[in-house]
């Protein structure tokens, strides 16, 4: 019997027919309708606070735009954003000055966070806690410490005048060098913390592989290292870029009032208008712009992640 068992041939089940193949994409189908619809309800805990706390206000702030001085229905506001050359001013000198802090925080931080990959994990650690440092105090006590060490009795000034380098002090504040030093001080770690975590996940040895194909170490970097740790560059410039185009404190305590950004200026609206339709019109203004330029970063990326 084991014998004819054993020489009968293997014939395989039976092919399943259409109908329940059918049956079985339409059981997998309900199958994820209710798991979709379980993660859905799990979720609106959470959706109802980012109602409540963000789209509800942003609604809030797009109607109050759209009223006028007289308390009406009225598009004066954004009307006079367009043909008022002080707004269009603001708007290019606040955008100039995030894109100028931008560009110097990468001239800075790609150093730092590239020595900060290089270094044995302890001095990494200790020139990481140099970085984040500034953290533990205050964005106020900071800006005011940079108005005492840049003006013109300043300690600046006056080092350089007993080194004999000036003549006279130079203006390093209540001006757009200011302004952009304390930015940029500001910025710098948000800059330098994703491209380090960027920068850490690259493999050492790929650039010992560079090396050994005959690859001098400048080639291997901008050919290998670079082009990997671009993600973590762009993350980092997209966040100090857009978290520069709020900045209040600084641009007005640095500035001295001779560098207008779109945040003064909506301090400034809510205080000079009766209504908050102009300040509210700048907000949307400015986000609508943010929001078009993190849309631009967005497909940028996208463009370097299909040619890589």
């Amino acid at each position: 019997m084991s014998l004819i068992n054993a020489a009968s041939p293997v014939y395989p089940p039976p092919a399943a027919s259409a109908a329940q193949l059918s049956q079985n994409a339409q059981a997998l189908d309900r199958d994820r309708q209710q798991e979709n619809r379980r993660l859905f309800r799990l979720s609106l805990p959470a959706l109802a606070i980012v109602i409540i706390l963000m789209v509800a206000p942003i609604g809030w702030l797009f109607s109050l735009s759209f009223v006028g001085a007289d308390g009406g229905l009225s598009f004066e506001n954004y009307t006079r954003i367009v043909t008022d050359g002080a707004y269009v001013s603001i708007f290019a000198t606040t955008f100039q000055v995030a894109a100028v802090v931008t560009l110097l925080c990468l001239l800075l931080g790609y150093p730092v966070a590239y020595v900060l990959t290089i270094l044995p994990d302890r001095w990494a650690q200790i020139l990481m806690l140099a970085v984040l440092v500034p953290f533990w105090t205050s964005l106020l006590v900071r800006t005011y410490a940079w108005l005492v060490l840049l003006q013109r009795r300043g300690v600046v000034n006056d080092m350089l005048a007993m080194l004999g380098l000036i003549d006279r002090p130079l203006p390093l504040v209540h001006n757009m060098t200011g302004v952009i030093i304390g930015m940029v001080h500001i910025m710098l770690p948000f800059l330098i913390m994703p491209l380090y975590a960027s920068m850490k996940a690259i493999d050492g040895n790929l650039m010992r592989a560079a090396a050994n194909l005959g690859s001098s170490p400048v080639h291997a970097f901008f050919r290998v290292f670079l082009p990997l740790s671009m993600p973590g560059l762009i993350a980092g410039a997209v966040m100090v870029f857009v978290m520069c185009l709020g900045f209040y404190i600084t641009p007005a305590l640095l500035g001295g009032g001779k560098v207008q950004m779109i945040a003064q200026r909506i301090e400034q609206s809510v205080s000079l208008f009766p209504t908050w339709g102009p300040a509210s019109a700048l907000a949307v203004v400015l986000l609508v712009l943010t929001g078009g330029f993190l849309l631009l970063s967005w497909a940028v990326v996208r463009r370097i992640s299909a040619s890589a």
